[in-house]
């Protein structure tokens, strides 16, 4: 298998690039038109400090990932990639429209959560018909073990499919909460997901990982703290429906909640979370999402930001011990 380094190089070296080089420009735009965040009132005191910072940033991750996917590939591109580039623009221009709901009514939660999460199902179905008309997801790896799961049911298949890209973006949305957490836990997982991907054989999801992998590193030389720009939900559910795409696509979306069990944390603290209060009447966190509950525990956000950054490097080691050892 040969590794196409000089096209992994260029496409995430550009992707960070257009996001640094643009960076600047776009920030001033975006407190210029007053695309400022607006802050959860039953949020952490220390973050109302943050209300008004420039959002949407989101646009440039975006950018920084197409322009870093062509660089890397030019023209010549398969339908796998086609439709992972499809499925993260499009969870990014649902991400905008929420934004800008926010924004406008000056409310922090934007779409209704019914909404929001309609037009994500949507979009995965879209990504999941495609999966089962062209027989793409015939087996999963399955981590740690010499064997492969096997897919005969396509309405099985179309299920897992929905399930896994509406619970990736919702995953990667809720893990964005403080400055640097998202964009540096995408960044470390696209890369164990990019390396997956390049050992199945699939060097043009490789190159769009590279891409994601510079793009988020790009976007953390603003977002890191304090923030001058936040990803809003553009950034956040697009980052999380391209890590769904690069595992269903590349047969490794079984590693996802292992290389990924930041996100997995994230969502459930938010599940359990809820679940508790509504059958007991109490809460089992000091504040949902989890990250929330060690910053109202006492640690810095850098500190909690730094700490996560750790566990999620440990958690894509361990993913790719699993694939070594399958």
């Amino acid at each position: 298998m040969k590794i196409p380094w000089f096209s992994l190089m260029l496409a995430g070296t550009t992707a960070f690039i257009i996001v640094v080089f643009f960076g600047p420009s776009v920030i001033r735009l975006l407190a210029k038109l007053k695309f400022g965040q607006t802050i959860r009132t039953e949020g952490p005191q220390t973050h109302h400090k943050k209300a008004g910072t420039p959002t949407m940033g989101g646009v440039l991750v975006l950018f920084g990932i197409t322009a870093g996917t062509i660089a890397g590939l030019g023209g010549n591109w398969s339908n796998n990639l086609r439709w992972t580039l499809f499925i993260t623009i499009s969870y990014g221009l649902l991400g905008l429209l929420d934004d800008l709901l926010n924004i406008v009514f000056h409310r922090s939660l934007g779409l209704k959560a019914r909404h929001k999460l309609l037009g994500q199902v949507f979009l995965a179905g879209l990504f999941g018909l495609y999966v089962v008309h062209s027989g793409v997801m015939g087996t999963l790896i399955v981590p740690y073990f010499h064997t492969h799961l096997a897919f005969i049911n396509p309405v099985l298949t179309f299920l897992f499919v929905v399930f896994t890209m509406v619970a990736m973006s919702n995953a990667v949305n809720l893990t964005d909460g403080l400055d640097g957490l998202a964009g540096g836990t995408t960044m470390i997982a696209g890369l164990a997901m990019g390396i997956l991907a390049l050992l199945q054989g699939e060097m043009q999801l490789g190159i769009f990982a590279a891409a994601l992998v510079g793009a988020c590193t790009g976007f953390i030389w603003f977002n890191a703290p304090p923030a001058q720009v936040f990803m809003g939900d553009t950034g956040a559910l697009a980052l999380g429906g391209a890590l769904g795409a690069i595992g269903i696509l590349s047969h490794t979306a079984l590693f996802l909640p292992i290389i990924g069990g930041i996100f997995v944390a994230e969502n459930l603290s938010v599940i359990l979370q809820v679940f508790s209060f509504k059958t007991r009447g109490k809460r089992i966190l000091r504040m949902a999402p989890l990250h929330h509950h060690y910053e109202l525990g006492g640690l810095s956000e850098s500190k909690v930001v730094i700490r996560f950054w750790i566990v999620g490097i440990l958690l894509a080691l361990l993913g790719l011990a699993g694939y070594k050892i399958g």
